[in-house]
């Protein structure tokens, strides 16, 4: 699987990205082409070679006459679609960070993508920023973008709005949701489009993948640090491990001050909130007391609001957090039909290549109470049913429906009895 890399050690701009883009070998000429077509009068995109923290990188010129209008996601949208040379895939991904920012901008300020306006993000440098990143990204070809944990930067900045607190209230809403990175730099690392940026195209965060690297673009910021060279990377390549795979978050806890009632309580409510799996294991701790260790299973994005679950229920002092790598067997929704009804469930694929059934319980707990019989007897009558159509040796093929354990907590890991205006100013 191709990739693309974010290393984001200094933060992340629209306009770092641009120039990262091109300095790992996009395009430039078709970047401009692309901007060229917005039909913005006077705009003129410039890349050119300089040297950050001892380091070579490419950084972005944009310059236009001056504007003084404030621009709606509609005006946004026009712009856009009088474009010629945009791909509907660089139309859909521009589109899809405006509306990000939009919705973020609409949020803190009470109001609604609609009738929001854009401030420093609607600025002609802002949107040639944001669309030459999708023209980038999509020239550049990668099946998946992953990015190291955002840092913010921290102090206050001036915005359209007055004085603020970093991250900007926008950017903060961005991030939501996103693994944050202490970095003690007294300045805005992470401006809107680049808080845009990645929460609507990165798949993944974690550290470097195993990867073989084909090339590596360095992005320059503005601002120049005493100790850190501003830059942003992106690592082009390949996955050095197989497509089904996939990271998560390992929370665990010892309870011994907890009731049962309270742990399987607890227990519902993490997965009602998205866990992907919860569960218990015996221990002992000091002075051999008897105890219980509570583990979640979650998707990166999620932990944050699993672990408030955790405290808020169990009121316990410390929670321990692991990034885990998980091998995943393709699958697919499937449906047979049997003598008390229809049985939903997943088709996956065995080391053997054949094709294994797995009822859901769900449907199947459903059909035993509706028809009063036996829960065994729709497992039965589902995995025959399945045998009988001809499927046991059938092997999965690489059609749309094959998902990666992206759907719901049915899914688990262990084994079951069944189962703003600082773009440019950045550094």
């Amino acid at each position: 699987m191709r990739i693309a890399y974010l290393d984001c050690s200094t933060g992340i701009s629209g306009d770092m990205t641009l120039a990262a883009l091109v300095d790992a070998g996009v395009n430039a000429d078709q970047i401009c082409a692309g901007i060229d077509s917005l039909g913005l009068p006077g705009v003129k995109l410039t890349f050119s070679s300089t040297m950050k923290g001892g380091f070579h990188a490419t950084s972005v010129q944009i310059t236009h006459p001056e504007q003084h209008a404030h621009r709606h996601l509609s005006d946004i949208v026009k712009i856009l679609k009088q474009s010629t040379q945009l791909t509907p895939k660089q139309y859909e991904m521009a589109l899809a960070l405006f509306s990000a920012i939009a919705a973020a901008e609409a949020s803190v300020h009470g109001s609604t993508i609609d009738k929001v306006h854009f401030h420093e993000v609607g600025a002609i440098d802002s949107i040639v920023d944001i669309v030459g990143v999708a023209i980038g990204f999509d020239l550049l070809g990668v099946e998946q973008i992953i990015s190291s944990p955002i840092p913010t930067g921290y102090g206050q900045i001036k915005i359209d709005h007055g004085i603020c607190t970093v991250p900007a209230p926008g950017t903060a809403e961005l991030l939501k949701g996103i693994p944050l990175a202490d970095i003690p730099i007294q300045a805005e690392l992470t401006t809107p489009t680049g808080a845009a940026i990645i929460s609507t195209l990165v798949d993944r965060f974690s550290m470097l993948p195993p990867m073989t690297i084909e090339e590596i673009g360095y992005g320059a910021g503005t601002k120049d640090f005493p100790e850190r060279a501003n830059l942003l990377r992106i690592f082009v390549g390949e996955l050095a491990t197989s497509s089904h795979t996939d990271y998560v978050t390992l929370l665990e806890t010892n309870l011994d001050d907890v009731s049962g009632e309270v742990i399987g309580y607890t227990k519902q409510k993490l997965l009602a909130a998205g866990a992907l799996d919860v569960y218990t294991s015996s221990i002992q701790m000091k002075k051999d007391r008897p105890a219980v260790m509570l583990s979640i299973i979650c998707k990166p994005e999620s932990a944050e609001k699993l672990e408030s679950i955790l405290f808020e229920e169990t009121e316990t002092l410390g929670i321990r957090r692991h990034q885990l790598q998980r091998a995943l067997r393709p699958r697919q929704a499937h449906l047979v039909k049997t003598a008390w009804g229809n049985v939903a469930g997943k088709l996956s694929l065995a080391p053997n290549q054949q094709s294994i059934f797995t009822p859901e319980y769900e449907a199947c707990a459903q059909l035993a109470a509706a028809n009063h019989v036996s829960l065994k007897t729709i497992y039965r009558a589902a995995e025959a049913a399945f045998l009988f159509d001809g499927h046991s040796e059938t092997p999965l093929g690489n059609d749309a429906n094959v998902t990666h354990d992206h759907d719901h907590d049915h899914d688990h890991d262990h084994d079951h009895d069944h189962d703003h205006d600082h773009d440019h100013d950045h550094g």
